[in-house]
């Protein structure tokens, strides 16, 4: 079956490197690629009653500039054609990004929307951007991918997935994991990181409830005592050379708070492996 995946670009280094990481990840299926490239007009806010209109010359300027760059990247591609089963399409937008994905999205049936952390605007020094936060909180119908700037791909072999074990997951919110990881003969480390020692009856089902949706895939159960959750996180993945780290974005949940603002913003630094954010699919 035809995969759709939608790959947002600003034109910026790390929005190809999650283009390229998003190629390779799906090399050998046959796969629909949505370019989207988002403009605004100078002057006029997007909120504003006073929308600009095809024919007027600052629309029309932002709108070129918008479809030369998609140009531009779909001549890379091109050159890089190894895959036939792939194909590329390109889609300009006079929206806010955001808006732009969830509209793609909705009409295009995506099933997966790979970009970067960061785009043209941010520090050097900053690893999540706010439209890259944004997004992974408030696209609540598709899974989200977001790949470093530096990534280079490889092969995933071990896919971390953190939990608190307070959170029962249902089985296909988790179907994009497993999908993943028996794509690549990958093992999903499952991380709980902690400053007690026992676990509570629920505690015990939902780790129960795992095993039962992990038994088709190589996995094992991690434990990091006194450790915050960030640098435990972190140091988990560098000490393994883990090659992705999973979560389920529940609105109310401890990793669905912690992890999209401040754990991500902690991440910072460390953030060398895509993070791929599912969902809480009654939201």
């Amino acid at each position: 079956m035809k995969k759709k995946i939608l790959l947002p670009t600003d034109f910026s280094k790390n929005a190809w490197t999650a283009i390229c990481y998003a190629i390779e990840l799906y090399k050998s299926d046959e796969c629909e690629f949505y370019l989207l490239n988002t403009f605004d007009v100078s002057g006029y806010a997007l909120e504003s009653m006073m929308v600009p209109e095809p024919g007027e010359k600052l629309y029309d300027a932002a709108k070129e500039k918008s479809e030369k760059g998609l140009g531009k990247t779909l001549e890379r591609l091109a050159f890089r054609d190894e895959y036939p089963r792939h194909t590329f399409f390109a889609i300009s937008q006079m929206n806010s990004l955001l808006e732009a994905i969830k509209d793609i999205v909705d009409k295009k049936d995506i099933e997966m929307i790979i970009m970067g952390t960061k785009g043209t605007g941010n520090r050097r020094d900053v690893i999540f951007g706010s439209n890259a936060i944004s997004v992974m909180e408030k696209v609540r119908n598709c899974p989200v991918m977001m790949v470093p700037e530096e990534t280079l791909y490889r092969k995933p072999r071990e896919i971390v997935f953190p939990t608190d074990y307070k959170t029962h997951f249902k089985r296909r919110e988790l179907q994009y994991l497993v999908e993943i990881a028996q794509r690549n003969n990958a093992a999903i480390r499952v991380l709980y990181i902690t400053q007690d020692d026992t676990l509570s009856e629920e505690q015990k089902n939902n780790q129960d409830l795992l095993k039962e949706y992990f038994e088709e895939v190589p996995y094992t159960f991690h434990t990091l005592h006194n450790v915050d959750v960030a640098g435990g996180l972190s140091c988990f993945v560098e000490s393994r050379d883990s090659d992705m780290i999973t979560f389920v974005n529940h609105k109310h949940s401890f990793f669905g708070s912690v992890f999209s603002r401040p754990l991500v913003k902690n991440l910072g630094h460390h953030a060398t492996v895509p993070v791929l954010a599912l969902h809480d699919l009654k939201n």
